[in-house]
């Protein structure tokens, strides 16, 4: 089946929303894994109504009548909201709508699922043994990984089921899958997003936030989700200084993902920005600081797992039992020394625009490789968390775009700033899409 929505969402404007949700509906219902729960009819009835809208003469939102994703940790009301988990089956329903839930429903946005995801988010590669895993799109041959833990929400739109995908970020979950099938992911500065009404992973460290086609797509969502709207200027690359980090950010790298990350500079070069290589040797303390997610999942899931841990995906309980080893003052020391840690970051990226890096060094692997082996498995985990959660660490933002030749295996390429960097970081997103993929531009 030829993949419903193939353009951004500026280019569906003239498009019948009805004919269109008919279509992506067919779709999901025939991709295996994607989505834990539909709403078929719902979706059909906010494109009705903005179809009647449109017929009326009457403004539209830019959403209105499109079908969007949203992860299955996020709250739906009179829904138990299972985080891709089974143990959860018999919890509460949720009184109540996430916020963002609630943005989006205002926003006109017809939301068509539930996507799979990894277990209560707690991995980068994707797999769910309870609800199988969605195969990568990008690759027809073989049944690759689409990265995690917002696989699904990664999948709805690289397969043309939805204009966007709503998900979280702690550690890279928006931005992995989105290098991995091609997709542009943006991570904000967590504060300005709210995560009420999601399971979480890290209350340090969770952010909710959006896969698209496109960057300005991604700005788009960013403004209905966010608690208020950024206005993004034109930026041009000419004069901007974008830093490439030495210290492990390209450590690893595989061929493709070296060849596709070496092109882009080449190219944002000629374009007239300056590429700086600058060492960062900062970079080299973030694992010792980087064990937030662990210590506050296990507070979270300790009870669950005393009763229920056979019910969990192995993998995932190994990793958040390792969180029952820090202290209570382990972790307050743990806060302090990240403060610190950004406050010197912060320094030393001020003189740069934005930070530049591969997102992830590896191409996306075959899922039964990663299922056949704990070994292959924890280090693709490693590899595809290392980068981006690096900007979790900082409590910055970044946005991941494609940087791959067309036809070839996706790769992304991740611009990154500090906390509350957003504006400048989209504007030079953009500029850097427009840059590598002038084709794909409305």
């Amino acid at each position: 089946m030829n993949p419903p929505i193939s353009e951004p969402i500026s280019a569906l404007v003239r498009s019948s929303r009805r004919a269109l949700m008919d279509a992506c509906i067919d779709a999901a219902q025939e991709s295996a894994s994607v989505f834990t729960r539909l709403y078929p009819d719902a979706a059909r009835a906010a494109a009705a109504c903005a179809d009647a809208m449109h017929a009326a003469q009457a403004t539209l939102t830019p959403l209105a009548g499109l079908p969007v994703s949203i992860k299955d940790l996020l709250d739906v009301a009179g829904e138990t909201t299972l985080a891709g988990s089974t143990v959860l089956k018999n919890a509460p329903p949720a009184a109540s709508d996430a916020p963002v839930v609630q943005r989006l429903r205002a926003a006109g946005a017809a939301i068509l699922g539930k996507t799979n995801m990894t277990e209560f988010a707690f991995s980068g590669v994707g797999l769910n043994p309870h609800y199988g895993t969605p195969a990568n799109p990008a690759d027809k041959r073989i049944a690759r990984i689409p990265g995690g833990s917002s696989s699904g929400a990664a999948v709805s739109v690289a397969a043309g089921i939805c204009v966007a995908g709503l998900g979280s970020d702690t550690g890279g979950s928006i931005r992995i899958p989105a290098a991995l099938c091609g997709l542009v992911g943006f991570k904000p500065t967590a504060r300005r997003v709210p995560t009420t009404g999601a399971i979480p992973l890290s209350t340090t460290l969770d952010t909710i936030c959006a896969m698209t086609r496109s960057v300005d797509d991604c700005i788009l969502v960013d403004r209905i989700i966010a608690d208020a709207p950024l206005s993004i200027p034109e930026l041009p690359l000419k004069g901007l200084r974008l830093a490439v980090p030495g210290t492990l950010m390209l450590d690893g790298l595989d061929a493709h993902v070296a060849a596709s990350f070496s092109a882009a500079l080449s190219c944002l070069s000629a374009a007239g920005a300056t590429i700086i290589d600058t060492p960062l040797p900062l970079l080299a303390e973030a694992a010792r600081l980087n064990r937030f997610s662990g210590a506050e999942a296990y507070a979270w899931h300790r009870a669950l797992l005393a009763g229920q841990e056979a019910d969990y995906d192995a993998r995932v309980a190994k990793r958040i039992k390792l969180g029952a080893a820090l202290s209570a003052a382990d972790y307050i020391d743990l806060h302090a020394g990240r403060r610190d840690w950004i406050a010197r970051m912060e320094t030393c990226i001020a003189p740069f625009d934005a930070l530049i890096m591969p997102t992830v060094p590896i191409v996306a692997p075959p899922i039964a490789d990663l299922e056949a082996s704990d070994e292959a498995f924890f280090k693709a985990n490693s590899l595809l968390l290392r980068n981006p959660s690096i900007i979790n660490l900082l409590d910055g933002c970044a946005v991941s775009v494609p940087c791959h030749a067309e036809g070839t295996l996706p790769a992304g390429l991740m611009i990154s700033g500090a906390a509350m960097a957003d504006r400048t970081v989209l504007a030079i997103a953009r500029a850097v899409e427009k840059t590598l993929h002038p084709s794909r531009m409305p």
